[in-house]
């Protein structure tokens, strides 16, 4: 039999043998033990208050990863001995977003608690999951602080529309799963928000750095503050990306785009220094709508995100599973 040496399978990509791509990492879980980081699909966006696509955003975000090597040049590292699980994504129900948000509380709840190990990066949907996941890591993990990156406040009212993507950190404060003063909220834009709920947030002491604040201090000062303080009270830090904090020139593949926006380099540099605290044990990324994007632009600066992270986890001499 003839070997047709240059006849390759349809839409193989091309292989440098010099050259490890991120999803080389990336194994499909087989239901056993999870290694060092579970990817973790929450595809739900019916829960917007806006039009939004963004529960097809983990789909994009795995896609994406493709696209960038293991190799940090900036920091001369390799990225290639972390193992990835894809644990898939949690089913929603075609109807009920209340059944839906449940069903993401007891699917991480139970992945956290049955491997306490693993950290686990989020993939959504709309910011509505912030509430369930953030719930489901605080009955697994302790008490949980929280540094959100976000133009908005994300603690609107419960009355005029029920658990939204604008109502997540309000649900977490009310029903006590996290303290005001644990959580921290980074990039809270100009003209995004109203008075009541600033107030809302300094009553009950949150800790709010807007982007005027951003833009006048270094970033990493400003967060090196505040962990001095958080981490000292809770167990755990989990890290929440809004994606809309970012600029709507570098991020257009989000429902709520807008100027005045946080840079994307200063996002990175901010993910991959708390990364690097051993207490940060969690990730999320939502609100990025690929149905509204341009090339994936907010799809691959999402998957940047992860890389920072994965970055700075291994600068501070994280141990694999």
């Amino acid at each position: 039999m003839k070997d047709y040496h240059y006849l390759k399978r349809a839409n193989t990509p091309f292989i440098d043998r010099h050259v490890t791509k991120v999803t080389d990492l990336i194994k499909t879980w087989d239901g056993n033990s999870i290694h060092d980081i579970g990817l973790i699909g929450v595809p739900l966006s019916k829960t917007s208050i806006s039009h939004s696509g963004a529960a097809f955003a983990p789909q994009t975000i795995r896609k994406a990863l493709g696209a960038f090597t293991t190799y940090s040049i900036d920091d001369d590292l390799d990225l290639s001995s972390w193992k990835i699980d894809d644990l898939g994504d949690v089913t929603m129900h075609v109807t009920d977003l209340l059944v839906s948000q449940n069903r993401v509380y007891e699917t991480l709840e139970q992945l956290f608690l049955n491997h306490p190990h693993f950290i686990p990066i989020v993939l959504g949907g709309d910011n509505s999951i912030s509430y369930p996941t953030i719930k489901a890591f605080s009955k697994a993990k302790g008490k949980v602080g929280v540094i959100q990156f976000d133009a908005h406040h994300d603690v609107r009212n419960l009355e005029d529309g029920g658990p939204s993507n604008g109502t997540p950190f309000r649900s977490l404060i009310e029903s006590k799963t996290i303290q005001g003063k644990h959580l921290v909220q980074v990039g809270i834009r100009d003209f995004a928000n109203s008075r009541e709920y600033r107030t809302y947030a300094k009553e009950n002491d949150v800790v709010v750095h807007s982007m005027k604040e951003v833009r006048e201090r270094n970033i990493v000062d400003i967060l090196k503050a505040d962990l001095e303080i958080i981490k000292k009270d809770v167990d755990v830090i989990y890290v929440s990306v809004d994606m809309d904090v970012l600029d709507q020139s570098q991020a257009p593949g989000c429902p709520a785009i807008g100027p005045g926006g946080m840079d994307a380099i200063t996002l990175f540099e901010a993910i991959s220094y708390l990364a690097q605290d051993e207490k940060v044990k969690g990730l999320e990324i939502v609100e990025l709508d690929p149905t509204v994007d341009f090339r994936d632009m907010t799809s691959r600066v999402a998957a940047h995100v992860i890389l920072n992270f994965l970055k700075g986890k291994q600068k501070s001499g994280y141990k694999h599973v």
